[in-house]
């Protein structure tokens, strides 16, 4: 995952580029760089290695002037983190910007060779760039032109905008199963990869569909699709709001993101709980009421923290709807064989909508046989929502932080709603789905009391900041969220955790019990609490040291730290007790020093295979 920003205007836009590509760090930031065509015609391109601070410096000692230009920020897909991979590339009077992979560029590039250029990176970017430059060389055809007979060569997933220094008065944008979004100004217009990058210059966005290819001046924009007939696309108006792209108050993206979960649910809630008794889907009809209603059986493809909130669905979707479900990673999904379930219905789960493994996993479904598919997504205007029959909106709100936190509790409010509107549609045990609905009205109310447990949190990060080695336990539906602690604290603290169900300690990880080792339990109460216990024992009968998160009381053992958690229902008890891991693994990072919203190697979508 990268960023992009390209704009065409009256004025200059240096200030615009690194503000905008400051705004898309989160997905990249291993280089970046710009390039802007300035007022005598000349390409002016300055890229560095590290975060976008680095080229901001760079770019305000050179004091550039222009009204073209474009800027990136990277996340090394193809090439090493080096100066001469960092975008933009140029070959001769062609300048490029791309997201994505272009996956026969080796070939391409081979064949360029032969063709006498000469590559200075090692990027499958630089290989578009020379294709361009060959093709409008070869044919003399204006650039729109010259680009249709190039991307007829180029096989993957990806965004580009191009500019022609010989026609310094256009960007023209390609969208490959890659986001691009055109922001609509008083005579100037901007590109981005998110509106993120352009909320503070305008609220009017026209996104790209698939295959389509715009030619983008200050006054006009026309939309070719991909049967290369002009064509128009809606203009949306965003309710996002500017502010919501600022911490505020907060010192990282991830602690705002914890802190705004009950808002954030409150708003997944709203208009969708109706009576307190029915789940009302707005974006739903009868069509997947139908559909609903037939489905036997539930198979969920989801990646990283997503495919946790999959996995604590299994439980609910079987405890509570007596429906088999099966969770599976997106990338294993789509490269194996399988063997389809009888009446089966697809869930894919994502935030960003954009996230490859899981795009491919959906789109290789669609010659399998299921009922239809669903996805549940936070980006109503991605293209896994475009690409899916039916969808239902997590309503977040914008989520910077790397590390994800409140996409996972919506997710999980959401599939659990889905769960009572499934129970509905089979008219089936109405009280179970009437209990989903009270618990639910609750949730909010239950995550806020435990924010205020946030010093209780930050006194046990300080004593196992220091540790190289940290297990997580849970049974049964907590498990998942046993997964999902651990992650976050490998994601941002880089501590080596592991979870396992706690009823396989004696199946091979107590083996590694001892001081050293600080071992987190999931511990609410529910028909498991007993077998926690017993663990709980096994574990201290060996020396180990364990930090029990409940609200139960329990029989003192030795080395066992209980932090008191606050009542909570048991349906809801996995929503509630992912906030204090979220919480723990936020204070452990902080306290290393760690870079917390742009942890090392990792991008907010992985939107390459």
């Amino acid at each position: 995952m990268c960023g992009i920003v390209a704009a065409v205007t009256q004025r200059n836009i240096t200030n615009f580029l690194v503000e905008g590509i400051k705004k898309l760090e989160y997905r990249g930031y291993d280089s970046s760089g710009l390039a802007i065509i300035d007022y005598k015609n000349n390409i002016i391109r300055i890229r560095c290695v590290g975060k976008v601070n680095e080229l901001i410096k760079k770019v305000y000692k050179k004091k550039i002037l222009g009204n073209i230009g474009m800027a990136h920020t990277r996340w090394a897909t193809h090439g090493k983190v080096s100066k001469a991979n960092t975008h933009p590339h140029i070959s001769s009077n062609i300048i490029v910007v791309h997201n994505g992979i272009i996956e026969n560029s080796s070939i391409l590039r081979l064949f360029l060779q032969k063709k006498g250029y000469i590559f200075y990176s090692d990027t499958d970017t630089e290989v578009i760039a020379h294709l361009l430059h060959w093709e409008q060389n070869k044919k003399k055809d204006p650039l729109k032109k010259t680009i249709q007979n190039s991307i007829e060569k180029l096989y993957g997933n990806y965004s580009m905008v191009v500019i022609d220094k010989n026609n310094p008065s256009r960007l023209i944008a390609v969208r490959s199963r890659s986001p691009l979004v055109i922001g609509l100004g008083l005579e100037e217009n901007f590109i981005a990869s998110d509106q993120i990058a352009l909320l503070n210059i305008t609220k009017r966005f026209i996104y790209l569909e698939e295959g389509d290819i715009a030619v983008v001046t200050r006054k006009r924009i026309d939309i070719f699709n991909k049967n290369s007939t002009i064509t128009k696309r809606k203009e949306i108006i965003s309710n996002t709001e500017y502010k919501s792209v600022k911490k505020g108050k907060y010192r990282h993206f991830m602690e705002k993101e914890i802190y705004e979960q009950p808002e954030s649910i409150r708003k997944t809630l709203e208009n969708r709980l109706k009576n307190n008794s029915k789940i009302y889907f707005s974006e739903l009809g009868l069509k997947e009421n139908n559909l609903f209603y037939h489905a036997e059986h539930i198979q969920i493809v989801a990646c990283g923290t997503s495919y946790n909130a999959a996995m604590v669905s299994r439980y609910w979707f079987e405890s509570l709807a007596n429906i088999p479900c099966d969770v599976e990673i997106a990338s294993e999904f789509s490269s194996r064989k399988l063997a389809l379930r009888k009446k089966s219905l697809l869930i894919t789960l994502s935030q960003s909508g954009e996230t490859a493994d899981t795009l491919s996993a959906l789109r290789c479904s669609k010659n399998l046989g299921y009922l239809g598919n669903l996805t549940i997504c936070n980006m109503e205007s991605s293209s896994l929502v475009k690409e899916s029959d039916c969808c239902i909106l997590t309503k977040a709100g914008l989520e910077i932080g790397v590390a994800s936190t409140k996409s996972f509790t919506t997710q999980l409010t959401v599939l659990l709603m889905l769960i009572a509107k499934i129970i509905n549609v089979k008219k089936e045990k109405n009280n179970i789905s009437n209990k989903i609905i009270q618990t639910l009205n609750i949730l909010p109310t239950r995550i806020e009391e435990i924010l205020k447990k946030n010093e209780l949190i930050k006194n046990l990060a300080n004593k196992i900041s220091h540790k190289k080695n940290i297990l997580f336990l849970g049974r049964g539906d907590t498990y998942p969220i046993a997964i999902e602690g651990a992650l976050k604290l490998k994601e941002i603290s880089y501590i080596h955790a592991e979870a396992y169900p706690a009823g396989e300690l004696k199946h091979g990880p107590l083996a590694l019990i001892d001081q050293n080792i600080p071992i987190i339990i999931i511990a609410p109460k529910n028909s498991l609490l007993n077998k926690i216990k017993k663990n709980i024992k096994e574990i201290s009968l060996r020396g180990g040291i364990t930090y029990v998160f409940s609200d139960q009381e329990f029989d003192y053992e030795e080395n066992m730290n209980v932090i008191k958690m606050p009542y909570v229902e048991e349906l809801i008890a996995p929503i509630f007790y992912i906030i204090p891991l979220q919480l723990l693994a936020y204070y452990v990072a902080l306290s290393k020093g760690r870079d917390i919203d742009q942890p090392r190697h990792l991008a907010k979508s992985v939107t390459v295979e």
